[in-house]
């Protein structure tokens, strides 16, 4: 009978998760959509044409993995850090973590929210990308392993970003001093061969570097990584963040203002 309420719990916390950011879906889906858009226009069409090849492929079918796996990390992280933040500050979490429901079930609920939102703009965005490139994935396991894994990483990192943050300017610094710039030198338009080797040593200290490439991997069976290695760093990751959300969750750290 227990097991029958933690599914229940389960079930209603991903439902109120989706029909959050599907109610207003022209905020929450259409924006990153026209971003990726424009992206696709003015890096792949204008400026990859003076680029021309990039890792043996045209630049707009090099990019294409990189922008897709952008748009989900940015929407995993920012559903979760704001729903969870939204209901802090309302303080309407309490009444949801004095009931019997496991802690692990409450971060379930929300990281499939965070989940289904990146997932669905880069369905999106992926969409938009076959007006622009002929895709083919060349490992579909691969690819849709990394994706998934990666929404996890990012949906438990937007967690406890809103765990910590005492207000609404809060969830916005990590995305912007941190996860931006994490994006943006992680080889998605670019890649880490044309740089001088202490560039690419630091290239490698960079945990979004192992996203792309491995999720360019699927796409075009090529990489700047180790697979293995890859999926290794996003499996430590996933465990460490789920452990420490966990942690934070069991003992109420950040949780009350």
């Amino acid at each position: 009978m227990y097991a029958n309420h933690k599914r229940i719990a389960f079930k209603t916390i991903v439902i109120k998760e989706i029909r959050r950011f599907s109610r207003i879906w022209v905020q929450t889906l259409v924006p990153p959509a026209i971003t990726i858009a424009l992206y696709f226009v003015i890096f792949g069409n204008l400026v990859g044409r003076r680029v021309g090849d990039m890792g043996g492929f045209q630049y707009m079918e090099f990019i294409v993995p990189g922008l897709i796996m952008m748009s989900v990390i940015q929407n995993s992280y920012s559903n979760v850090v704001s729903s969870f933040f939204s209901q802090k500050f309302q303080r309407s979490i309490e009444e949801l973590l004095v009931s019997p429901v496991p802690n692990y079930v409450i971060l379930s609920g929300f990281v499939v929210g965070g989940m289904a939102r990146g997932l669905a703009v880069g369905v999106i965005v992926t969409a938009l990308s076959l007006f622009f490139a002929d895709i083919q994935i060349a490992h579909p396991l691969i690819t849709v392993t990394v994706i998934l894994l990666t929404s996890v990483v990012f949906s438990l990192a937007g967690f406890i970003n809103a765990v910590y943050a005492n207000s609404f300017d809060d969830i916005s610094i990590v995305p912007t001093f941190v996860l931006t710039p994490l994006i943006y030198l992680g080889g998605v338009f670019y890649s880490t061969q044309m740089l001088p080797p202490f560039w690419q040593a630091i290239s490698a200290l960079n945990p979004i570097f192992y996203m792309v490439n491995t999720f360019r991997y699927g796409f075009l069976g090529s990489s700047d990584v180790d697979v293995i290695w890859a999926f290794i760093i996003l499996g430590v990751f996933a465990v460490s963040l789920y452990g420490g959300c966990i942690w934070l969750l069991r003992h109420g750290t950040g949780i009350r203002f």
